[in-house]
């Protein structure tokens, strides 16, 4: 990058943090860390809900994604809408009936201690194991501009999350996040009017959008159905997107603790509702456009050169073992397919390409699909809008990561430490502590982002998938709470238990899409706990 880029970008990340640390003053307990003291406008919160899922894999992966795939992941989010309006009957008022610090307090409640903690448990380990992901996605950047070693940039990106979080807590989070949504936006925007911009002349928008439709990248709606049959193996279909979405966003935004405490700290019950519903309208479009600037940079590469490899870092790894020569090879015959437009050909040299880096590095993950758009935006944009545009992917990422770890932190101090460990703590020894279980989660994070580079999909996608192998089973437990009363904790707990190795199970045998996780771990929890509790004493489990 230019001087200028590195200026905009270090200035911008430095401002963001700065008005964070101005506008988080809260009262120094458990209210004012996590919950904002419940103040936040239904604007703000809006706009915290909107920064917590909207993390850099969605502005990293999500425009590569389109560029490979097409625009059929767009469906994924279909079911959204409807799952903020049943959200919004069912679960805001219980939760804000109830002043719960975390959505498992009413599990207890409800059922016993032991179904909240395995609730809360699982929550833990499925976001704690995202945040390390999403630590990972920044990291990419870090290391493809600077030439560092992944597992540097891991530890650099995550201590400056962890202090970036440790010191603000929610109400930085969410002040925050609205200038950085505001970049954002900005942003991308600016990114798909220069891909346009860069075109030939000749080629306007409708025509690169035509393009991109006649190679198969405008596949908004896809039915699933391929030789007459359903494939339920299919990803990203109408079908996946309407259901299976519909389930895993209940249960994102009515179970996971960084979306529950996001639009607990509103307040009132009428600003989570607007805050919640408004996400619902802008969400769908927001990744609409997102996806969009993919299958833009697809037709731009129509028309300009396009990496064999877009990992420019492996690449230079690569050329420095015995595999060089074959790789310089195979670059010279890709320059003269495209000479020659010979699409079948190039391909197939990517693909050859792919498979000689993998030799090359051993145990390294050959698909490039997550540095598509950093790729594009590197080489391509103009000074000055390369460091903004780089300074969207970190705010993406420091909004998103910052909320997950202040939802884990108050699971473990609320669910855990409060619960088993010290039931008396005072106000500021409360405080203190969350701070450190802050800390404790932000290094489990870098951890598993050390991991994360061998990720063999998408990040967005693998994100997804890993959401969907908890996210049914936890979403199921709080429908048979809401709506079979009958049902006790014992049978829920021991349902939910084998549901969860169920999923794995099915996850394992490669049957069924992961969407659809979602919707069979829900359904096998209400099932199985009705089985349950038909052959149990019925009898009244008291709250532990």
């Amino acid at each position: 990058m230019s001087n200028i880029d590195w200026i905009i970008l270090i200035a911008t990340l430095a401002g963001i943090i700065i008005y964070g640390i101005y506008k988080s003053t809260t009262t120094k307990n458990l209210d004012g860390y996590f919950l904002s003291n419940r103040s936040m406008p239904w604007y703000l919160v809006l706009l915290s809900i909107m920064g917590t899922q909207a993390s850099a894999i969605t502005f990293i992966s999500a425009p590569g994604q389109a560029y490979t795939d097409g625009m059929r992941f767009v469906q994924y989010y279909f079911g959204l809408p409807l799952a903020m309006i049943v959200i919004c009957i069912f679960f805001v008022p219980v939760f804000r009936k109830l002043k719960v610090y975390t959505a498992y307090e009413y599990l207890e409640d409800r059922f016993d201690v032991k179904t909240r903690t395995l609730t809360s448990g699982l929550f833990l380990i499925s976001r704690g194991l995202s945040t390390g992901i999403s630590i990972y996605a920044p990291s990419i950047i870090l290391s493809s501009l600077l030439g560092w070693n992944i597992y540097y940039t891991n530890l650099v990106m995550g201590g400056l999350l962890i202090i970036y979080t440790i010191t603000g807590g929610a109400k930085a989070v969410a002040y925050t996040q609205q200038l950085q949504l505001l970049i954002i936006i900005v942003g991308m925007c600016l990114a798909g009017y220069l891909v346009v911009r860069l075109l030939p002349p000749n080629i306007g928008f409708a025509q690169a959008l035509k393009i991109a439709g006649n190679q198969g990248k405008m596949n908004i709606i896809t039915t699933g159905v391929t030789n007459n049959h359903f494939d339920w193996k299919d990803k990203y279909n109408i079908w996946t997107g309407v259901i299976g979405g519909f389930f895993l966003a209940l249960s994102y935004f009515g179970t996971d603790q960084s979306q529950v405490g996001r639009y607990l700290t509103a307040s009132s019950d009428k600003e989570s509702k607007v805050g919640l519903l408004m996400n619902g309208l802008v969400k769908v479009p927001m990744q609409f456009l997102i996806l969009l600037v993919g299958v833009l940079v697809f037709s731009f590469y129509q028309y300009h050169k396009a990496p064999v490899y877009f990992d420019a870092t492996k690449i230079v790894a690569a050329k420095n073992t015995l595999y060089k020569d074959t790789l310089v090879l195979l670059e010279q015959k890709y320059n003269m397919a495209i000479a020659q437009h010979d699409i079948p050909q190039l391909n197939a040299l990517r693909t050859q390409y792919k498979t000689v880096l993998k030799k090359a590095l051993p145990g390294e993950e050959a698909n490039d699909t997550n540095f598509i758009f950093l790729r594009f935006v590197v080489d391509n944009l103009p000074k000055g809008l390369v460091g903004l545009l780089i300074a969207v992917i970190f705010l993406a990422a420091w909004g998103s990561i910052a909320a997950a770890l202040n939802s884990l932190a108050s699971c473990t101090v609320v669910d855990f430490h409060k619960k088993f460990i010290n039931k008396t703590c005072t106000d500021a020894k409360d405080y203190s502590i969350s701070r450190w279980y802050t800390f404790g989660w932000g290094v489990f994070s870098v951890v598993v982002a050390m991991f994360a580079h061998n990720l063999g999909n998408s990040l967005i996608e693998a994100v997804n998938i890993l959401g969907s192998l908890f996210y049914g089973v936890i979403l199921g437990i709080f429908l048979v709470a809401f709506w079979i009363k009958h049902i006790k904790g014992n049978a829920v707990f021991i349902a939910a238990v084998i549901s969860e190795l169920l999923i794995f199970i099915i996850y394992s045998l490669n049957i069924i899409s992961f969407l659809w996780l979602n919707v069979i771990g829900a359904l096998l929890v209400i099932i199985i706990a009705l089985g349950i509790q038909a052959v149990l004493p019925n009898k009244k489990t008291s709250p532990q």
